[in-house]
């Protein structure tokens, strides 16, 4: 005989070990009521010994009981009502609520006034009502939000938060997004017991046995979080969505990252502060900050011009036409455009490989320079690399560990996280080539290969 397919499909999906913990715990609880049952007998009719047994049998099972199904069980819960679920937190006027209402119930118990106690049964029903209400509003809402794909410190960027409303009929009202609860902030300590020896005497240490100790230790401290203020959203009507746009600004380059949010809302009556967390895990990378100060645009054109002496050269596809110097041999003298002229003119002729330009962050040891100094530094080889890669120009980039990708953006993510290290200069490492190079560093003038000398130009980080 065949089994229908709806059959067969109900008993696939049906979890066996799951049912054996439950007819598992069926049975010892039922055989522990038996034993209490019989522990009561034996007590009325005097017996203790068998009232002892019964009961601590009762107790036993009970307990196994528990032990057994409690925690599979609990693993058990679905995901979606983990991610419901509400914590809860009173507010100062929740507070202040209650105490009146303690005061209207001790009131009510010594008057036995009718009224009081009506008056207190409204006060615990607003609460219970505020709950509830609370919990629906909370209920059916989903969040997206879309941090900045690119952002630089000290520069305004624009997020997004948006917040769905798919339930049907009920509108979610005074909503808050949140970072963190103010009850949840992380410790930044903790107590965990840790391997050492016991040693005796101390002195002499005739006696080396293991032994564990309770010490308390330092949390590192998490990554900076990307969003720092709540975004609030009045009203989110039935099956719609509202989106609000936060403008985010970093004081620092580095990598921020958000390992999720929370939903709150006080709702109606302010007595509690209801929240529900939503994992979103979001990371931003901040490239370090650009400068726009006078200096660093003084310091464009001499670059740009040492760049433009090193490119012209001597091959066969003509760079320009220019006035004649003394030092300029006699056969690149243009004859036709003399004539027209009335002046001698020569000709310069662009190089049969051109120069590359070469963006060579040499990076510091640790205490070699000041912070701010450092910083500079950072935001100096940034805004140079930006520059020039938007004026066209073909720019390279070396430093230490790092990958050698010619893109503008991997470079500086390179820049966004690096750190003064104590490893050799790379300024030694250097190759030989055509290429000019524009040096970042701290190190001596004298520390410096003499072979770069002829077409590099150096910037040195303040000492």
């Amino acid at each position: 005989m065949r089994l229908p397919t709806t059959l067969k499909s109900v008993l696939a999906n049906i979890d066996a070990e799951a049912w054996l913990r439950f007819l598992i715990a069926i049975l010892g609880l039922g055989l522990a009521f038996v034993a209490a049952i019989l522990s009561t007998i034996a007590r009325e009719s005097g017996n203790v010994a068998a009232t002892a047994l019964f009961a601590s049998t009762a107790l036993l099972l009970a307990g196994a009981v528990g032990v057994i199904t409690v925690p599979y069980l609990a693993k058990r819960v679905v995901s979606s009502r983990l991610r419901d679920a509400l914590d809860f937190e009173i507010t100062r006027e929740g507070m202040a609520y209650l105490g009146v209402a303690l005061i209207i119930g001790v009131a009510a118990l010594n008057t036995t006034n009718n009224l009081l106690f009506i008056v207190l049964a409204a006060m615990l029903a607003a609460i219970i009502v505020s709950g509830f209400a609370s919990a629906a509003v909370l209920r059916g809402l989903e969040l997206e939000v879309s941090a900045p794909e690119i952002a630089f410190a000290g520069k305004p960027v624009t997020a997004h938060v948006l917040l769905r409303n798919s339930r049907r009929v009920i509108p979610a009202f005074s909503v808050r997004v949140l970072t963190e609860l103010k009850s949840k902030k992380k410790k930044k300590t903790k107590w965990e017991w840790q391997k050492t020896e016991f040693v005796f005497p101390k002195k002499r240490e005739w006696v080396r046995v293991p032994d564990y100790a309770l010490r308390r230790t330092i949390l590192q401290p998490p990554p900076p979080a990307i969003f720092d203020k709540p975004v609030y959203f009045t009203f989110v009507p039935p099956n719609s969505s509202a989106e609000a746009q936060v403008e985010l600004e970093f004081t620092r380059r580095g990598r921020y990252t958000q390992d999720g949010f929370h939903l709150a809302t006080r709702f109606p009556f302010s007595f509690l502060v209801k929240s529900r967390r939503v994992n979103l895990t979001r990371e931003l990378l901040v490239y370090p900050a650009l400068l726009e100060s006078k200096e660093f645009l003084e310091m464009l054109p001499l670059i740009t011009g040492e760049y433009v002496t090193l490119v012209r050269g001597r091959g066969s596809e003509l760079y320009r036409i220019r006035e004649h110097t003394p030092e300029d041999p006699a056969r690149f003298v243009d004859w036709k455009a003399s004539a027209k002229t009335g002046s001698l003119k020569v000709r310069e002729f662009a190089r049969e490989e051109d120069s590359r330009l070469r963006i060579v962050f040499d990076n510091a040891l640790p205490g070699a320079v000041s912070s701010d100094a450092y910083e500079h530094a950072v935001s100096l080889a940034a805004s140079l690399a930006l520059r020039f890669t938007g004026e066209g120009l073909d720019v390279y980039y070396a430093a230490p560990r790092y990958n050698g990708s010619p893109h503008v953006y991997d470079f500086l993510a390179w820049l966004a996280v690096v750190e003064p290290l104590d490893e050799e200069s790379i300024l030694e490492s250097l190759p030989s080539s055509s290429e000019y190079n524009l040096i970042i560093t701290a190190r001596k003038p004298e520390n410096i290969p003499p072979g770069l000398w002829g077409n590099s130009h150096v910037i040195y980080m303040e000492q």
